[in-house]
């Protein structure tokens, strides 16, 4: 969340920012809701204050055998005490007001994001490699991986419902393989690795920016009050909520999680294969870091880069755009997307995200740390997606086919794989 003060002195700022992401909210009504809220507070602190005085003054007169003052007070406290019932209940209608538009400001957006309404309007900054020209012998990543026998849908489908798959053999092994082989690159780069609950407690998503926005993207265990995570970025940043941490040097933290996404509104869209399904696997990079906005645009540019020299590592041809405001979260202040070709889409596909969301984060999760002058200051949070699989597989298999249906092994992948340089289809007699 922001903090109300600066709120108070950029109301502007914030509803631009509100209006350019989409998000119904009022600042002028969240405004009105914080002045009588801070209205109601100093009433009730008032006829607290009265309250206690006139207590005092009433034990005093009770010593001094004075009944009829004593009662005169009593009066006096009964009417107070009304008015401070009154003033109480004001006060937490207010606050409930406020609270809910509070959860609903987003994060204002760095001076170099784009504009735009949906990521067709994002921006390219750079590509790097060939994108594969379609030819008419190339399969689709799912006739790849039925004639591999790697991937199987209609199973998952019986098994579990639509946008349910297994993976089978190779497909298994593979989706191992990426995972291992992105936690091998951010250990490497100084990342700690942990492992994750994968259900969360409500409040853990309202305090990573998750909810209430995101709600209907989140499965629900209802007997529990608890929610299956969408990404490890949620128990990674609530692994220091409500701490004050040693930030003289970036907290870099990682973890390979199951993750579940219900993909409500998405519809008819990308029902076919891998690339939209309610199951699968994440290695996630959170950073926490001083609140030096240069420093966490370094640390933006550097898991992104991490997330890069995986692709290239796999040998496949990419591009990172800036995303622009009408497709960014409420969280987010500055996003960069990396989209991966896939030739049997004829397009580049998400396949990685990066963050920086500055304090929003760590303000409502309450992380803080201790400034050079000893001041408690929030913390910035970044996130990155260093692999996700098996939407990762799709580009993988359609890049590295060769026209006999074998499948090229990259280099990087090959320790994980046996040692094999190439996958054969699986021929049934």
């Amino acid at each position: 969340m922001l903090d109300i003060k600066w709120i108070r002195q950029h109301p502007d700022t914030v509803q631009e920012a509100a209006d350019a992401k989409g998000i119904d909210v009022s600042i002028r009504e969240l405004l009105e809701w914080d002045g009588k809220r801070r209205s109601l507070i100093s009433e009730t602190e008032g006829l607290r204050e009265s309250r206690n005085k006139l207590s005092q003054r009433i034990a005093q007169l009770s010593r001094e055998a004075n009944a009829r003052e004593a009662e005169n007070k009593k009066s006096e406290a009964k009417l107070i005490n009304e008015s401070l019932r009154s003033a109480e209940t004001a006060l937490a209608d207010a606050e409930r007001h406020y609270n809910e538009l509070m959860m609903l400001v987003p994060n204002v957006v760095s001076p170099d994001t784009p504009a735009g309404r949906s990521d067709a309007d994002n921006v390219e900054l750079r590509l790097v490699g060939e994108p594969r020209i379609t030819e008419s012998w190339m399969k689709d990543h799912v006739a790849l991986g039925e004639l591999h026998r790697m991937i199987d849908v209609p199973r998952g489908v019986k098994a579990a419902g639509t946008r349910n798959y297994y993976l089978t053999a190779d497909g298994a092994l593979l989706h191992r393989a990426v995972q291992q082989l992105a936690i091998d690159l951010v250990l490497a780069q100084g990342f700690t690795l942990l492992e994750v609950p994968l259900m969360v407690r409500p409040d853990a998503l309202y305090n990573t920016g998750f909810f209430p926005l995101g709600e209907d993207q989140v499965y629900r265990i209802e007997e529990e009050n608890k929610h299956l995570i969408g990404t490890s970025e949620v128990p990674l940043v609530t692994y220091h909520a409500n701490e004050i941490v040693d930030a003289s040097e970036p907290i870099k933290l990682a973890a390979a999680s199951v993750c579940f996404r219900s993909e409500v509104g998405s519809t008819g869209k990308d029902v076919q294969g891998l690339y939209r399904v309610h199951q699968f696997a994440k290695v996630e990079q959170v950073v926490l870091c001083e609140a030096d906005p240069a420093l966490s645009d370094s640390l933006l540019n550097e898991i992104t880069a991490n997330a890069e020299k995986l692709l290239r590592l796999l040998e496949l041809p990419y591009r990172v755009v800036a995303v622009c405001t009408g497709d960014m979260s409420q969280k987010t202040y500055k996003q960069y997307d990396i989209e991966t070709w896939m030739p049997c889409r004829g397009s580049y596909g998400e396949t990685h995200s990066s963050s920086n969301l500055h304090d929003f984060q760590a303000r409502r999760s309450n992380i803080r740390y201790r400034d050079a002058d000893g001041n408690l200051r929030y913390c910035h949070t970044l996130n990155n997606t260093a692999v996700a699989s098996p939407r990762i597989l799709i580009p993988l298999l359609e890049n590295h086919q060769a026209e006999d249906g074998s499948i090229h092994l990259p280099a990087a992948l090959r320790p994980y794989m046996g040692g094999r340089d190439r996958l054969y289809p699986i021929r049934l007699d």
